[in-house]
This record gives C-alpha cells, structure tokens and sequence, in this order.
C-alpha cells in the first residue's frame, strides 16, 4: 500500500479530523482524491504522472494546491480556505501539529449538491433571468483576466490546430471499441475544413482582445447557486487548458447545459455574457469550440474506460463516450454548414442595418436588392423615386431582382460559404424561392423579419438622401403600397423565421436577439437532418 492510499485510509475515518463531521464522503476523479465532511471539503492532487500533469513530487503537489486556492478564488467568495499540512508522526496521519509533511490538501468550504447547476437543470429548478446572471458574471470574469502577448498565443490558429489534433490522436485507438468510425471521421475533417476555411475569425479574436486567462474547465457541476454564484474546480495544472478564446471557455458550459437538455438556458449564459462585453463574435467560433469541448470529454471517458476493470463505472463511460460522440457531430454538422440568411421586411426597419452586422460579424458576403436593382439596364434610364408598379418599381423587374439575389446565393452556397440576403421579400413565391435553393443545395436558412411601426419607417426613409447618394429608391409615398402588397410570412415555421422589431428594441439588443434566435433556427433544422441520417 502506497502513502498516497495510507493518508486516504485515514482520511476515510471522522476521527481524522478536528472538526465536527457529520460523515466522510469519497469522491475520486482522475487526478484528485476528495473528502467530503459535511462543513469543509479536502481535495489531495494524486501522485501520478498523466503526461499533461506530473504531480509525483510533492512539492509540485504542494505548488498546484497554493495555486488552486489563488485561481478560484477568482470566481469564488468564502469558497477556498487554503491549503493545509497532512503530517504524519508515530507511523499516523493527522492534519497538521508535529511530525513530517507527508502530503497537501486544498481546504474549502463544503458546497451543498442541489445547488450545483447540474442538480438545478435535472430538477428544472433555474431560472433564464438567473442564467443570464450567470453570464453577467462571466462577462465580467473575462474582462477582468489576465492578458498578454503570451497569453494570445493561446488564441493563435496553429495552437487551436495543436489541441484539435492531439484530441484526435490520442481517441483514435479507441475508434471501432468506443467510438463509431464514420462520425469521428466526419466531425475530424470538419473541424480541419473549419481550421483552414476561417483563420480570419481566430485572428479577430485576437484583435479583439478575447483571448485570456480563464476557467479550463467549466461545466455546470461546477457553478453553485448559493447565496451568491460560485464557480469552482477552474484548471490550475497546465495553461495550455485555461489559457484561451473566452469563447472557447464559455463553450464548455454551453456544450454541458445543451447536453443536460437546456439549450435554451445556455443561449440566457451567453445573452447575459454578450450584455456585459459586446462580444457578438462569440457566435461565429461558439460551435466549432463545442464540438471540441465535446471532443476533450469524449476522449476523457475513454481514458477512463480504459483504467476501469469493470463494473457498472466502466459501463457508464461507455455511454457517455458515445454521448459526447453524438453532442460533437451536431456541433460539427452546424459549423460546417453554409446558412442563407434573408433579412427581410419593408423599408425603415432597420434590415439592411441588421444585414450589415452580419456581414461585419461572420465576415460573409451580403447581397442587396438595392444594387441589384441598380445592375438593371432600365435603371440607367432611371431619375429618381418612382411610384410602386411603375419604372424599376414594375412586378417584372423586382421579379429580375430577385432572380439574380438568388442566383448570387447560389454561387456562394455551392462554394461552401454562408451569404446574406437584404431585400423585402413582400411576395410569398420569393421567400419559396429561397428555400428551395436552400434545400436543394442542403444548407440552413433563417428569416429574419424586421418590424415597426408606420410612423417609424416614413420617418426612417424621409431622411434618405436623393440622387446617387441613396442606395434605397424606397420613400415615404411608397410605404402604404409595400405595407399593403406585403404578404404574410406564414408559409414557413419558427424553425426558419423570427420577427425582430427594431423599434422596440435597440440596434445592440436587436442584433443580440437575432443571433441567439438564428443559432436556435440552425440547431431545430440540423436536428432535423440528423433525424433523417
């Protein structure tokens, strides 16, 4: 029998400590031993050697808890009392006194279980507005973080590629026992595809700042609502896991919320994190960091699997390796997929503005009905605002404009990349339009339908400017007309259209609300395609 189990041996027994203990509880994970006593909790490292951490020295031991304590209390309060001596003296093992240091614990206060997240989600027992103060808080976490040049490294594609492919090496020996080939498959060249395709994207993330010192492991078993929101068990053994893209963090919860059944709360974390840091970019990377927070557990339920001899442990890492397999080719089906997006809805709802944020943020191309229109040789003859039905107003030629829209689409979506379309869309065999290029080319669509009031669009377009200045020819006079030919959005579902009303809220709650509803679109309709595989 090692030291290791001997001082684990003695921690088993209540009489091991000098405080009132209302029970001892062991709880192991593959690097910790924990020891529950109803008021203070006891985590010793294990002495082992994982290759991404080495604890055999004690005093690494000795280091790794002083810097535990340090990290959580970062997104703690009360939690981490500190790290405390376990010396033995006389052939026994005591906390603290006389003797040699035969090992370290952290020290912490013992959280209750039904207020850990993942006790809420199972007992439907959480709130949207308390998610949201969740992501609040992580918000202001993120922006509190450390940062650096060196730091930033973490964040840089060719190290995004290292993670990802190690993930990918060390699961292969598990593919065919554990894993089913074609999806592990699929998912590791989609993720490569991704690599490749959007380096611009990782490099903004940069730019922006997103990059820091985080959590490494966020998963809802570690957010306690108390009194205050607690988050505990960050990752203190090696950078390289805590060290990332803020999304990269925030996408390990998401992951674990979603796998839980919540998807919904999620979207409330991230709504909550994007109020407190305007990071709307956050969506772009969100999926393809899922799938790889999927990936980083899938891979550890294998290990896992692998240590165990048998029993129903070894049959529960089965199922979850199987789990995380399935939740990592949705993220990876939703990543890899081009999306159509039709902003749409009449002049002076703001979607052409909303259209250009989109484009801004996924740095994809947008086509407008305005320039399309322009590119019509009657408009050359075109002098100014015309009455609706008449000029470059006439049915055929709005029925050429949106022909050649599409067609743009088209070019885009076979090439593998999402595009934004920024027109009416009044008449209903238009929208049909869409979504037939949209399923026959097997790729998401989202309509965005921008709404207000009469007053607010005349207003919106009397300030237009005449001549070449102005991209739109739409004007106050043409408003009653367009309300009036505007037909219903009713043919499609909520899977593929939301309304966004942009008078009732602002353009940064507006846009917040469109992506949050276009991530909730894309996942109802590539659940369906996964329904169909």
């Amino acid at each position: 029998m090692t030291i290791f189990d001997k001082i684990c041996r003695a921690m088993a027994a209540p009489s091991f400590y000098p405080h009132p203990v209302s029970g001892v509880e062991r709880r192991d994970s593959h690097i910790s031993a924990v020891f529950l006593t109803g008021e203070w909790v006891y985590k010793l490292k294990k002495p082992f050697d994982f290759g991404f951490l080495d604890y055999t020295g004690l005093d690494t031991r000795l280091l790794m808890c002083r810097r535990e304590v340090a990290l959580n209390q970062r997104l703690s309060r009360g939690v981490y009392d500190g790290v405390v001596e376990i010396r033995e003296r006389g052939g026994e093992f005591h906390l603290g006194g006389g003797g040699d240091v035969a090992e370290y614990a952290v020290r912490m206060k013992q959280l209750p279980d039904d207020a850990a997240l993942s006790h809420l989600l199972g007992r439907g027992a959480v709130e949207s507005a308390r998610m949201s103060d969740l992501g609040r808080r992580l918000g202001d976490f993120y922006a509190q973080s450390e940062r650096s040049p060196e730091i930033d490294r973490y964040g840089e594609a060719d190290t995004i590629n290292f993670n990802i492919e190690e993930n990918f090496r060390q699961l292969a020996p598990y593919v065919d026992i554990l894993v089913r080939k074609n999806p592990f498959e699929f998912i590791r060249e989609a993720s490569r595809g991704f690599f490749r395709h959007c380096r611009p994207l990782f490099e903004r993330r940069i730019e922006q700042g997103r990059i820091c010192d985080g959590h490494g492991d966020l998963r809802a078993e570690h957010v306690y609502f108390t009194d205050a929101i607690q988050i505990i068990d960050c990752v203190e053994f090696n950078e390289r896991f805590r060290y990332g893209d803020a999304a990269a963090d925030l996408a390990f919860l998401h992951m674990d919320v979603e796998r839980l059944g919540r998807s919904d709360l999620s979207l409330a974390v991230l709504g909550g994190y994007i109020e407190k840091t305007g990071d709307f970019g956050i969506y772009t990377v969100l999926d393809f960091y899922a799938c790889y927070r999927a990936v980083v557990k899938m891979k550890v339920s294998c290990l896992t699997w692998a240590e165990l001899e048998g029993g129903a442990r070894k049959k529960e890492m089965e199922v979850r390796a199987a789990q995380y397999l399935d939740l990592a080719e949705r993220y990876a089906i939703q990543f890899s997929r081009p999306t159509l997006w039709v902003l749409c809805g009449l002049p002076g709802t703001g979607k052409s503005t909303l259209a250009e944020k989109v484009r801004d943020t996924f740095q994809v191309p947008l086509f407008r009905s305005d320039e399309a229109r322009r590119e019509l040789p009657e408009y050359r003859s075109h002098t100014g605002p015309v009455p609706l039905g008449q000029g470059i107003y006439r049915a055929d030629l709005r029925g050429r404009v949106y022909a050649r829209l599409l067609a743009l689409a088209q070019e885009e979506l076979k090439a593998g990349r999402s595009v934004v379309l920024d027109a009416t869309f009044s008449k209903r065999h238009w929208r049909d339009e869409a979504v037939r290029l949209a399923r026959d080319l097997d790729v998401s669509i989202v309509f965005f339908e921008c709404v207000s009031s009469q007053t607010t669009m005349t207003e919106r377009t009397g300030r237009r400017k005449t001549g070449d200045d102005s991209l739109s020819d739409a004007r106050p006079y043409h408003i009653a007309g367009l309300m009036e030919e505007f037909e219903t959005i009713d043919e499609v579902g909520p899977h593929f259209h939301t309304v966004i009303d942009t008078e009732a809220n602002g353009p940064e709650e507006a846009f917040g609300k469109l992506l949050s509803g276009a991530y909730e679109m894309k996942r109802a309709q590539v659940e369906r395609v996964i329904a169909r595989l």
